[in-house]
């Protein structure tokens, strides 16, 4: 899997993801850009989820920490629960970590996503506290992105 520009037509097929139950608060409701600071994941040249960084990633109530850099993702839906979040979360986080070069990496996690949660302590994050958000309860989770994880 590798990160790359998104294009126009990825914007666009982000936009019609609908996941199931609980994890429909992860829907995009308007069309993802470049100029959102959203970045495409593939693998073998087919849309499989995407990413962002920095203020995109917040949820309300985070802060800006300096030299920290906050990451967000999403796999396409039809995908989830198969097995592939360490490679598509890992290949979000080297690319963050070269194309950025950011001291440290968080991760904000709603508490009831034990996928998630899972896949980010397989990568080497830590959980650091809870933030409070009006979307939920998250779990602030970091690693120092110089860090090799075994994922």
């Amino acid at each position: 899997m590798r990160v790359r520009a998104l294009t126009e037509a990825d914007g666009e097929a982000v936009a019609t993801w609908r996941y199931p139950g609980r994890y429909q608060t992860y829907d995009v409701h308007e069309v993802a850009t470049p100029e959102a600071g959203f970045w495409a994941v593939e693998h073998d040249t087919t849309l499989v989820g995407y990413c962002c960084f920095g203020q995109e990633a917040r949820v309300p109530g985070a802060v800006e920490e300096g030299g920290t850099l906050d990451i967000g993702y999403g796999m396409r839906p039809d995908l989830m629960g198969q097995g592939l979040g360490r490679v598509f979360v890992g290949a979000i986080v080297e690319f963050a970590i070269q194309h950025f070069s950011p001291n440290r990496l968080r991760l904000l996690i709603l508490d009831w996503n034990d996928r998630s949660r899972k896949v980010a302590v397989a990568l080497g994050f830590e959980r650091e506290g809870v933030l409070r958000s009006t979307e939920g309860g998250f779990l602030v989770m970091t690693r120092p992105a110089s860090e090799k994880a075994d994922g």
